[in-house]
C-alpha cells in the first residue's frame, strides 16, 4: 500500500541512527515504526528477539506489511538479533528511550537536543543507534545500563506512554530536521506581485465612495475611524494584485448587479398567433 505522499521519483533519504526495537510484541507497531522511519530517511532497522519471531510470513508479515504503507523495503532490510548486546556491538554511542528516571545516573536529553547532536556525530562518522523498549514494560536495568545516554520525551505526566511508532516517529522527526536543517519540503507558489500603494489606495477610494453613496459612514462624525479601521483590515492581508483586482471586481458586480448575458438580454414579444381567431392563446411569445 502506498499513501498520498509517496513520490518515488524524489530522492530516497537514507542513514541516520540504528532503530532498535527491544523485543517487540506487534506486528502491527514493527510495521508501523518501518513507516515512521520511511519519513525520515532513517533506513537501519535492527530487531531483537521479536515476540511473534519476524513477521517474513504468514499472518504476522501480512499485518506488518499493510502497517508500513510503502516501506517495505525497511522490513525485507531489518537485521534480527537475540541480545541487546548483539545489536549495539557496532555502535559508537547508544541513546535508550525510557519514560521512567532508573537511577544510573546517565544523562537525560529530550529528542532536539538528543538528535540534533546525533545528526552532527553521524555527518563526522560515527554510527549512533536509539534502543525502544518493549511496549508494555520497556527494558529491563540491565538493557539501559548498555547504553551511554537517555532520551525521554517531554509528556503529559499523568499520562506519559506513548506508541512504539510514536516514539520512533518522534526521534526521526527531530534527526531529519537536525540535519536537513528544517527546511519546508515546498513553500507557497506566488501567482501575482505585492499589490503597489498606488492600486490599494485607488481601490480604498473606489470602495469607500460606494459606501458613502448606500450611506455606510453613519454617523458622519465617525468616518474616519471607520475608513482606518476598514483599509487597515485590508492591509493585514498582504494583499497582491490580482487579490485588489478581484475584490474590485467582485464590488462592482454587487453595485452595477449582474453582466447582460444572451439570457439576459431584453424579452421581445412576438405577433400574436391568429389573434382574431377564437380561442387562440392572448399569451405573448418569447425571442429565443
Amino acid at each position: 500500500m502506498v499513501g498520498a505522499g509517496t513520490d518515488k521519483t524524489k530522492t530516497l533519504f537514507e542513514g541516520g541512527p540504528a532503530i532498535i526495537l527491544v523485543r517487540p510484541q506487534l506486528a502491527v507497531n514493527i510495521g508501523m515504526c518501518a513507516r515512521a522511519m520511511a519519513n525520515f530517511g532513517l533506513s537501519d532497522l535492527r530487531l531483537v528477539s521479536p515476540r511473534e519471531g519476524w513477521p517474513r510470513t504468514g499472518e504476522h508479515r501480512e499485518t506488518a506489511y499493510a502497517a508500513a504503507a510503502g516501506a517495505a523495503h525497511l522490513l525485507e532490510s531489518a537485521r534480527v538479533f537475540d541480545s541487546v548486546a548483539e545489536a549495539v556491538a557496532d555502535l559508537h554511542f547508544v541513546w535508550a528511550t525510557t519514560a521512567r528516571e532508573r537511577g544510573q545516573f546517565k544523562r537525560v536529553e529530550v529528542p532536539a537536543v538528543a538528535m540534533a547532536e546525533t545528526a552532527a556525530a553521524i555527518a563526522a562518522g560515527e554510527r549512533r543507534g536509539i534502543l525502544f523498549g518493549p511496549e508494555r514494560t520497556g527494558m529491563d536495568n540491565d538493557e539501559i545500563a548498555l547504553a551511554n545516554a537517555i532520551l525521554t520525551f517531554p509528556v503529559n505526566p499523568a499520562y506519559g506512554s506513548l506508541n512504539l511508532a510514536q516514539a520512533v516517529l518522534l526521534c526521526g522527526y527531530e534527526f531529519f530536521k537536525a540535519r536537513e536543517g528544517g527546511v519546508l519540503p515546498y513553500e507557497r507558489e506566488e501567482r501575482s506581485p505585492p499589490a503597489q500603494r498606488e492600486m490599494i489606495l485607488s481601490f480604498f477610494e473606489f470602495v469607500e465612495g460606494k459606501l458613502e453613496e448606500a450611506g455606510f459612514f453613519r454617523p458622519v462624525s465617525k468616518r474616519p475611524v471607520m475608513q482606518r479601521n476598514m483599509r487597515n483590515m485590508f492591509h493585514r492581508m498582504d494583499l497582491t494584485q490580482q487579490d485588489v483586482r478581484t475584490l474590485w471586481g467582485a464590488i462592482v458586480r454587487l453595485v452595477e448587479g449582474p453582466r447582460e448575458t444572451p439570457q439576459t438580454r431584453k424579452r421581445v414579444r412576438q405577433p400574436k398567433a391568429d389573434a382574431a381567431k377564437p380561442g387562440a392563446p392572448d399569451e405573448p411569445g418569447l425571442d429565443a
